[in-house]
């Protein structure tokens, strides 16, 4: 038995062997017994307890722990073998790159999970639309952090890390240049989600254009305008272009200016102010601020002007509709008319005898 346990295999001893297999065997058994008590048992005692961080850091170490216990489980049964020092250094940085890794997938873990049940319920409750944008934050600090993770595993290998992002960095210029547009627009779409210049359903004039707002993507917005029509609108265009807001104005200011025959006497020009006074103060969506006022002498006719306010919440369309009318129909009351563009041509003859 001694005899063939002190036989050579592969440049070691059998009991070498035996000791090394019984390591990576007995930790790939703990690692699922662990597996197990975690799922039935410590996960059990966390369901009872009323807040759920205990059970969110259970589930997500659960698999990183058991993982880890297998890499050490394989170093220590590696330690009783010799294979020479060019594969034993290779092991080692093999080792280190597992062990960074799997520390990695738990840090990912742990914040996958925290976005999940905190920030992501919390965005949805917002009145923003930052539960729009939310899965790009998510995948993109999940990104950062498994390329922070590789770059410390191959520092930790003994590799030239610096070395390795030059020549990286040379081909990910190229490719910057190629998706600079792309990229822009991925930033303007963060900008709108974070500084809110609209949201969905507000009508918006950007460019030219004037519609309501139907989608708003992280890379372009969807707009419909007053026509019907949809157009796309990539969101690089919120941070290079002035964004009118019009849903979000307090008020809608209208100016009237009426025109008066050169015959209306004194006092009418005084009853016409009272008659427009009077609409603009009992119209139930309209603020209660307005302005009326003889503006002056015109070409052909005599002008009366009037300001007043179309509440927020008032129509713009059946406003002026109803204001209009209503003038119409006091100012033919009252016998007021309304001027139309006149000339008076005056003819003089000459003394034919002279």
């Amino acid at each position: 038995m001694e005899e063939f346990l002190s036989y050579d295999l592969w440049g070691n001893p059998v009991q070498e062997w035996l000791i090394a297999s019984a390591f990576f065997v007995g930790s790939i058994v703990l690692a699922k017994f662990l597996y197990w008590t975690f799922g039935r048992i410590f996960k059990s005692l966390a369901s009872r307890t009323k807040t759920k961080l205990d059970d969110i850091l259970i589930d997500m170490l659960e698999e990183p722990i058991v993982f880890a216990i297998v890499i050490i489980g394989m170093w220590w049964g590696y330690d009783h073998l010799d294979f020479g020092e060019g594969v034993q250094v290779w092991v080692q940085r093999v080792f280190r790159i597992l062990i960074a890794i799997n520390i990695t997938w738990l840090i990912v873990r742990l914040v996958d999970a925290v976005m999940s049940e905190f920030l992501i319920p919390y965005a949805e409750k917002s009145d923003g639309s930052m539960d729009q944008v939310m899965p790009v934050i998510r995948k993109t600090i999940k990104a950062l952090i498994w390329v922070l993770g590789v770059l410390l595993a191959l520092n930790n290998a003994g590799y030239d890390v610096g070395a390795l992002l030059a020549g990286v960095g040379i081909g990910g210029l190229a490719m910057a240049m190629a998706a600079k547009d792309f990229v822009a627009n991925i930033f303007g779409g963060i900008t709108v989600f974070i500084d809110k210049p609209f949201v969905l359903g507000d009508r918006i004039k950007i460019d030219g254009h004037d519609g309501m707002v139907r989608d708003i993507g992280i890379r372009s917005t969807k707009i419909q305008t007053l026509e019907g029509r949809f157009i796309t609108v990539p969101n690089h265009k919120f941070t290079d272009s002035y964004v009118e807001n019009v849903t979000s104005e307090p008020s809608r200011k209208m100016t009237i200016t009426l025109g008066l025959t050169y015959d209306t006497s004194h006092e009418d020009i005084k009853k016409a102010k009272t008659i427009l006074q009077e609409i603009a103060a009992k119209h139930n969506q309209t603020e209660d601020r307005y302005f009326v006022w003889f503006a002056g002498f015109g070409d052909f006719s005599l002008n009366v002007s009037m300001i007043y306010y179309i509440a927020k919440d008032g129509d713009l369309f059946d406003v002026p509709n109803e204001v209009n009318l209503e003038i119409l129909e006091r100012f033919n009351e009252a016998g007021l008319e309304f001027a139309f563009p006149t000339q008076t041509v005056y003819h003089s003859s000459l003394d034919q005898g002279k």
